[in-house]
């Protein structure tokens, strides 16, 4: 009875503590609440992703909770309380992290290519071999949709800390197409009349010209890039323009007379070589 008439005038002298602390951890909820709402109208504006935006109002409401709390417990006397439940919270994170040191890293990473990264649902990259869309930036791993219909899973650290080619965010690009003529046709007049060809399509970029050069004498032809930029949106784009340069080529070089040569294969008989077929024969 002596113990809890102590306890009794311990909680009626302690009864005011209590109905601040109570007030103080209703106030850090209401807060977070109005915190996290002010949060994702701001996010909004800055970023696509639903499920980053949903994690950082979590974690902000959690921290202004926590807050709250530790206010609480140092109302009631408690500071001993909060120096072990903080010193547990830090071991515990600490050997999560250890464990789980692959899962943060790629949630770190997501959030961070949410926020900061150009890399935007929608847009078309190439990063660690895999070509294609990006179809959703999670916390965990980007979905690229490839062009053959598959989607592909990358984890998010392997993007951010990897290079990657970014080819929707300058809204161009070049193509580089080559082919090559015959060692007997006129070099200057197969320059004119490709670059000619070339021109002709009506959707290349404005400012950029066509540029021609040669690379290189092959086996049986004299080898060139032709070189031309078009918009770019979509992957179609790209190959609809690739595929009016090659038609366009092939056109003009058939009204004009120029050869794309086929491959060349000189064959030697005899066991020495360096003799015709029809000396072997002859012989046999």
């Amino acid at each position: 009875m002596d113990k809890l008439q102590g306890w009794l005038e311990a909680l009626i002298v302690m009864l005011p503590n209590l109905v601040i602390a109570i007030l103080v951890i209703v106030i850090a909820y209401i807060i977070s609440k109005i915190v996290s709402n002010i949060l994702s109208r701001v996010l909004h504006r800055l970023m696509q992703n639903e499920s980053v935006i949903t994690l950082i109002r979590s974690i902000t409401s959690f921290l202004i909770v926590v807050v709250g709390l530790m206010i609480a417990l140092g109302v009631l006397n408690l500071d001993k309380t909060v120096t072990s439940v903080l010193a547990g919270v830090g071991v515990i994170g600490l050997a999560l992290g250890f464990a789980f040191q692959d899962a943060a890293s790629n949630l770190i990473s997501g959030v961070i290519m949410a926020v900061q990264s150009p890399i935007n649902v929608g847009d078309i990259i190439e990063s660690n071999d895999v070509f294609g869309t990006v179809k959703e930036i999670g916390l965990r791993a980007t979905i690229i949709y490839d062009p053959k219909g598959q989607d592909v899973v990358i984890p998010n650290r392997l993007i951010f800390q990897n290079p990657y080619k970014h080819y929707t965010i300058n809204g161009n690009r070049r193509i580089d197409l080559e082919c090559g003529i015959s060692y007997g046709d006129d070099l200057d007049k197969v320059e004119e009349i490709s670059v000619a060809a070339i021109k002709k399509i009506p959707y290349l970029q404005a400012g950029k010209s066509v540029e021609f050069f040669y690379q290189e004498f092959g086996d049986s032809s004299i080898n060139f890039v032709v070189r031309y930029w078009v918009n770019f949106k979509r992957q179609p784009d790209y190959l609809q323009a690739q595929s009016d340069g090659i038609k366009n080529l092939k056109k003009a070089y058939d009204q004009n007379g120029i050869t794309i040569p086929f491959p060349i294969r000189t064959l030697d008989f005899g066991i020495k070589g360096g003799e015709r077929l029809s000396e072997v024969l002859k012989k046999n």
